[in-house]
């Protein structure tokens, strides 16, 4: 049950009718797997613990260093070399002491992430590559968990809800992220985030975008990004939504469908 100071510290949440006390009991319940401690990590964690996530794990194996600071904002000047994750920890007891954290200072990899991932109801993806992000995807359909997955460029970011293990209202597979992107980038097609740069507000605002995602998938509120991926161009301060369907071509929930290892050896 909620206390009397999280009834307080969450009022703002619990007097809107889409919310109200049993949504916010649900955001107590929940596990959140949140990949990456960086850009999209940092508005992702801090957003879902002060929205009162009951449980945040944090995957990344990578230390804070000055570069990050321009747009990493959980982290500050004080934690230069300190691990992420534990940088991460830190400032979300200060925010909310009432959310517990699971650091997983590790690289999501083959070997792990079937297991990281399984231990959590939903999970966000905030990596900066394409591998990382088709094995998280592929692991969250074997493990039959939902993901929220984003990426950003320069001065544009993408953000859709996948949840390929189920099917739609109309009794039809949903897609995953395979049928949105059949195939990587072939490497060194597109710059790095060191190479290129990224403006660092926009990940704050793609990152709050996938905590708002979290937050409604965990209280059942609202419309899903499942078949939809949303669109933000910075410079020119425009949304679009484009829809996308299963594809039968698929290797995961389409006609001729792989197994996690199969999966694992064609990556």
């Amino acid at each position: 049950m909620l206390s009397p100071a999280e009834l307080e510290r969450y009022a703002r949440h619990i007097v809107m009718r889409e919310i109200g006390g049993a949504g916010q009991q649900k955001l107590k319940n929940a596990r959140v797997l949140v990949i990456g401690a960086g850009g999209l990590g940092a508005p992702v964690l801090q957003y879902l613990a002060a929205a009162g996530i009951g449980t945040l794990g944090i995957v990344d194996d990578d230390t804070v260093s000055l570069s990050n600071l321009q747009r990493q904002v959980i982290h500050d000047t004080d934690q230069l070399g300190e691990p992420k994750v534990a940088s991460a920890a830190e400032a979300i007891a200060r925010l909310n002491p009432n959310v517990k954290v699971e650091p997983h200072p590790t690289r999501i990899a083959g070997h792990n992430a079937i297991s990281l991932i399984s231990g959590y109801d939903f999970v966000v993806d905030g990596s900066d590559n394409f591998d990382t992000r088709y094995l998280v995807s592929d692991a969250c359909f074997f493990a039959e968990k939902p993901l929220i997955t984003a990426a950003v460029g320069q001065f544009d970011g993408s953000i859709t809800t996948l949840r390929p293990f189920e099917d739609n209202k109309d009794g039809e597979a949903n897609p995953t992220y395979r049928c949105l992107f059949p195939q990587k980038p072939r490497d060194g097609l597109l710059p790095t985030c060191a190479e290129a740069g990224v403006l660092g507000a926009l990940t704050g605002i793609v990152g709050a975008m996938q905590a708002m995602e979290v937050i409604k998938e965990v209280t059942g509120t609202g419309d899903s990004l499942v078949g939809r991926m949303m669109m933000f161009d910075a410079r020119a301060f425009r949304m679009e939504t484009i829809r996308y369907k299963w594809s039968p071509k698929n290797p995961l929930n389409g006609i001729s469908r792989k197994s996690w290892s199969e999966m694992l050896e064609d990556t």
